[in-house]
C-alpha cells in the first residue's frame, strides 16, 4: 500500500470515528423515523397509482365486453336484414372486442392481485413505523435516563475527591476547637469573675443539697437505716463578755493592703484571660 493509500484510508478512519462520535442518537432516531414516515408516503402513493391502474383494468375490459355484445347485437340485425356477409363482418369485429375483452380482464386479475399484496405491504410498513416511533421514545427516554445516572456518577466522583473530604474534616476540627475554646473561656470566666470565694460556697452548697436529697431518697426506698431522732440540744446560756476592742489603726492598713493585693491579682488574671 503506497503512502497516499495508507493516508486516505488514515483519513478515512478519522473522519468516520468523528462522525460515529458527534452523532446524537435522539436526532438520529427523529431523522430516522422522518425518512420511514417519507418513504411510507412515497408507498402510499405508488399503491394509489396501482389501484387506478387496476380501475382502468377492469373498466377497460367491461367496455371491450360491451363492444362485443354490441357487435353481436348487430350480426343479429344483419342476419335478420339477410345480408350474411355483414353478419360475417360484424362477427368478427365482436371476436376481437371478446379478445381485448379476455386480456384486459386477465390483466386486471392480476393487477387486482398485485394491489391486494402492495396493501398488505403498506399495512405492514405503517405498522413497522408506528412501531419504531413507539421504539424511539423509549430509547430517547433510555437515553435520557443515562445521561443523568452519568451526571449523577460524575457529580459523584467530584465529591470522591479525598481533597474536598479533607476540606470538611479540617473544617469540622477547627469548629470543635472553637467550641471548646468558647467552653473553656466560659468556665474561666465563671470561676475567676466575682468574688470566687463565694462561687466555691455556692458550688459546696448545691452538692451538699444533692447529697441530702439522694440520702433522704434512699430512706424512702428503704435502702438504708432511717435517719436517728435528734436528741434535744441543752440550753446555751449566753454570758455577756466584755466587747471586743476595735481595730487599730495598723492593722486596719494590713487590712487594706491585703484587700488591695486581692483586687490586684484578679486584675491581672482578667487580664490574662482577655489575651
Amino acid at each position: 500500500m503506497g503512502i497516499f493509500a495508507r493516508l486516505a484510508t488514515l483519513i478515512k478512519s478519522n473522519l468516520n470515528d468523528l462522525i460515529s462520535r458527534s452523532e446524537d442518537p435522539e436526532k438520529m432516531l427523529n431523522q430516522v423515523v422522518i425518512d420511514m414516515s417519507n418513504q411510507l408516503i412515497e408507498a402510499k402513493k405508488q399503491v394509489a397509482v396501482s389501484i387506478a391502474d387496476e380501475k382502468r383494468l377492469a373498466k377497460q375490459a367491461e367496455q371491450e365486453a360491451a363492444n362485443a355484445a354490441e357487435w353481436e347485437r348487430r350480426a343479429m340485425l344483419a342476419i335478420k336484414a339477410g345480408d350474411d356477409n355483414l353478419a360475417k363482418e360484424a362477427l368478427a369485429r365482436k371476436k376481437e372486442h371478446d379478445q381485448l375483452a379476455a386480456s384486459y380482464k386477465d390483466q386486471w386479475q392480476k393487477q387486482k392481485q398485485a394491489v391486494e399484496q402492495l396493501k398488505t405491504a403498506l399495512r405492514l410498513l405503517n405498522n413497522k413505523i408506528e412501531e419504531a416511533k413507539r421504539k424511539k421514545n423509549v430509547l430517547i427516554a433510555r437515553k435520557k435516563r443515562a445521561e443523568a445516572q452519568k451526571a449523577i456518577q460524575e457529580t459523584l466522583s467530584g465529591l470522591n475527591n479525598a481533597s474536598a473530604f479533607e476540606t470538611f474534616d479540617r473544617m469540622s476540627a477547627k469548629i470543635d476547637q472553637i467550641e471548646a475554646e468558647a467552653e473553656a473561656a466560659g468556665e474561666i470566666q465563671e470561676q475567676y469573675t466575682g468574688d470566687t470565694l463565694a462561687h466555691r460556697f455556692g458550688q459546696l452548697e448545691a452538692t451538699q443539697g444533692a447529697e441530702d436529697d439522694l440520702m433522704a431518697l434512699k430512706r424512702k426506698m428503704g435502702v438504708v437505716p432511717p435517719e436517728p431522732p435528734k436528741e434535744a440540744a441543752p440550753a446555751q446560756v449566753r454570758v455577756a463578755g466584755p466587747a471586743p476592742a476595735p481595730p487599730t489603726q495598723a492593722e486596719q492598713d494590713e487590712l487594706a493592703a491585703a484587700l488591695a493585693e486581692l483586687e490586684a491579682e484578679e486584675q491581672r488574671e482578667q487580664a490574662r484571660m482577655k489575651r
